[in-house]
């Protein structure tokens, strides 16, 4: 059952509104007015929305758990064959957990970034660039069927292009955009084949059942049809609708029995959509574009990692929980992938020097940790941890970006140190965010993050032998290098002496600015550290929305989103652990996450231990390989270059070379073939044609100059005529007989 709430169109209308205006009148408003001109427009459009999602809350609190559903219908869109797409927006739990952390987060970060990017000239067009960023996230949270989400799919893929090659006068910020975008569409190619598998597959079992007498009726006048059958195929690519279809016994077993190539189409289905959500969210092997993303002004590396594009492959994984539930292939691949990632990210964070780079690999790592939570079929605490990786997550980023902006924009670490005593609001909201990340009680991060590994480690979905328990590993492990790289990029930027004097510039443009001249770090201005408190808050008491059931404490966000994962809850099983496994595992859990801080304070407190230095000038050749590997991110960069890139290039000149000496030399034969057949046509119209025409006119024209010579108006020329012409007729008469 839903609710109208036409109010749901608002929430992403006003980012698109606000969009629209400084992409318009932005540039002319700027020049006139002055910078707030741009960025209050910018900022009231998304806080509009968090208000709106604030009503939608209290809206859907009025309603019964099982009834938490509203929707808003703008038109109806376009058929696909017996498929109706509705333009139309809803909002359930899920989605209002995702519009919050969207629409709060991204207002902070467009507040935050009126400072970061004050000296920007392009003022106008980044916040336009926000904005429409934002509009597209929330499309795709709230779409109500798959178009429209694929709509908004889409359109975060443009925007990131957009922002990330924001400032493409330079060469590298233009091509990695480009990459992104390259990146993301082989993710996105995959997906569209997932939906048109889908589509396919209920378009097959409504032809072939009880729907195929209706192909090509009109409901208005089809009054044989039901109720139900028209409700059906009216909201049929609805979510809500297409999971009820799922729950009939018999459509759910068409879908496990049919084969495509000797394969279940319910797998081959998961296997496509997970493609996408291996794009968008940077899981192996379509990672690449990420860490490269950080050529981006601080505030969208913020924007992307923290509350849109990289949490969309999460949202459609938790959205269409009752596809991936129902193989258990499925969900050992997302749980596996999720876990390769999460372990090979965070070893290659132990090498990073720029600051956003080791940021970047931490979210990919964290990525591969909700998705172990949706693979296992804990869906909840996949969406958990992304809202908490949400709040510590743009804290670190915004706060990169404060230390960025006080050290002359100066990003690797090695030309920091000692900013404790200059930026102190920055290094405290840094440390408690590297406290929630690494998992430590009783932050954000430490109750989402423990959840993950206690579901991972019980779970009995897995098709591999010891599959809870392998997996556990690789994310313990993961953990256990996330605290320590993290804690590592603070004790190198804030601790001992500061070692900084100008260096690299994130944007020429910043050499201007009015942070750009000292020669002595210093404290961001008021509405970038005031957005930094907030976040750090956020990353301490975010967690208690789920608190362990360990500890017979309310779980409010789980007790909130089950309803949405209902559905689901028959085909997860669980391995039966005594009370005392958990605690051993939560215990194991903190005790990594100390192991890590331990080693980063011996190693890095004070920049002071001469340990890493001897390391990287080691001559030993296994020291100096592990770390070349490592340090270069294991050369999957330059194996794509080598493999895919070069093999595409390759074929790009082969289909030249096909194109030239081929497919050209095909069509010059064919038009030597027609000038040759045109030549004799032309013969042959000339000589014949032409002939057999002219001689005929010759003859008309002969015989009309003989004709003239008889009709000359003299009677007595007709008379002899006359005569002669009987003589004639006598004589052959004579003749004959």
């Amino acid at each position: 059952m839903t609710t109208e709430f036409p109010l749901l169109t608002i929430i992403p209308l006003a980012p698109l509104i606000g969009a629209a205006y400084n992409a318009l009148a932005g540039y002319k408003m700027q020049k006139r007015f002055g910078h707030a001109a741009v960025h209050y427009p910018a900022i009231i459009m998304p806080a509009i929305s968090f208000l709106i999602t604030l009503m939608a809350f209290f809206k859907l609190l009025s309603l019964p758990a099982n009834e938490r559903v509203l929707i808003a219908t703008l038109w109806d869109w376009m058929p696909i064959g017996f498929l109706d797409a509705q333009f139309s927006f809803v909002m359930d739990q899920l989605t209002l957990v995702m519009c919050s952390v969207v629409t709060f987060v991204g207002t902070l970060i467009h507040i935050y970034s009126v400072g970061y990017m004050h000296e920007e000239p392009s003022y106008w067009r980044f916040f336009s660039y926000l904005n429409l960023f934002m509009f597209s996230m929330l499309v795709l949270v709230l779409g109500d069927n798959f178009v429209v989400m694929f709509v908004g799919w889409e359109g975060v893929g443009l925007c990131s292009y957009l922002l990330i090659s924001f400032w493409y006068h330079e060469k590298k910020n233009a091509v990695a955009g480009m990459k992104a975008f390259v990146v993301n569409r082989v993710g996105d190619f995959g997906f569209v084949i997932g939906l048109m598998l889908l589509f396919w597959g209920m378009q097959g079992e409504w032809v072939d059942g009880k729907f195929a007498d209706i192909e090509g009726s009109n409901l208005s006048t089809a009054s044989e049809i039901t109720h139900e059958m028209a409700a059906a195929k009216v909201a049929s690519v609805t979510f809500r609708h297409v999971a009820e279809r799922f729950e009939n016994k018999e459509f759910k077993e068409r879908f496990l029995n049919r084969k495509v190539f000797g394969i279940s189409l319910i797998t081959l289905i998961g296997i496509f959509l997970f493609v996408g959500a291996m794009g968008k969210s940077a899981q192996i092997p379509l990672y690449v574009w990420l860490p490269d993303a950080m050529a981006g002004p601080t505030p969208v590396s913020a924007l992307i990692h923290a509350a849109t594009m990289v949490t969309a492959g999460v949202y459609m994984v938790a959205r269409l929980h009752f596809i991936f539930a129902l193989d258990p292939f499925l969900m050992s691949w997302v749980t596996f992938v999720g876990a390769l990632t999460a372990l090979f990210a965070a070893s290659i964070g132990f090498f990073q020097y720029d600051i956003k780079k080791v940021l970047a690999y931490s979210t990919v790592s964290q990525l591969g940790f909700m998705f172990i939570a949706v693979g296992v079929g804990a869906y909840w605490v996949g969406i958990f941890h992304l809202m908490t990786h949400a709040f510590f997550k743009a804290c670190l980023f915004l706060g990169s970006g404060s230390v960025i902006m006080g050290c002359h924009h100066e990003q690797d670490m090695r030309k920091m140190g000692g900013l404790k005593k200059y930026m102190p609001i920055t290094a405290t909201t840094y440390l408690v965010a590297c406290w929630a990340i690494a998992g430590f009680p009783f932050a954000a991060g430490f109750y989402s993050k423990d959840e993950i590994l206690w579901k991972a480690f019980s779970s009995g979905n897995l098709l591999f032998p010891g599959g809870g328990i392998f997996i556990w590993v690789m994310g313990a492990v993961a953990a256990l290098g996330t605290a320590f790289y993290m804690y590592r990029s603070y004790y190198m930027t804030f601790t001992g002496e500061y070692r900084g004097g100008g260096g690299h510039h994130e944007d020429h443009h910043a050499d201007h600015g009015h942070y750009g001249h000292a020669h002595t770090p210093h404290e961001s201005p008021n509405n970038m550290t005031y957005v930094l408190a907030i976040l750090g808050f956020l990353s301490v008491v975010g967690g208690f929305l789920g608190l362990p059931h360990l500890w017979h404490l309310p779980n409010l966000l789980h007790h909130w989103l089950e309803p949405v994962f209902e559905g689901s809850v028959n085909y997860i099983t669980a391995a039966h652990f005594p009370h005392i496994m958990e605690w051993i595992l939560m215990g194991l859990s903190v005790f990594l996450a100390t192991a890590g801080w331990l080693v980063a304070r011996w190693l890095y407190l004070d920049n002071k231990n001469p340990l890493p230095a001897k390391i990287l000038a080691s001559k030993n050749q296994l020291v100096r390989k592990v770390h070349d590997v490592v340090s270069n991110k294991y050369y999957v960069d330059e194996l794509y270059d080598a493999t895919i890139i070069k093999g595409v290039m390759q074929f790009r000149l082969l289909c030249d070379w096909c194109d030239r000496k081929i497919v050209d030399a095909l069509v010059n034969l064919v038009g030597t073939v027609g000038k040759v057949v045109g030549f004799f046509h032309g013969r042959v119209d000339s000589g014949v044609v032409d002939g057999a025409v002219n001689g005929t006119g010759w003859m008309v024209v002969s015989g009309g100059a003989i004709l003239s010579l008889i009709q000359n108006g003299k009677i007595r020329s007709y008379i002899y005529i006359t005569v002669v012409a009987m003589f004639g007729l006598i004589l052959i008469n004579y003749i004959k007989f």
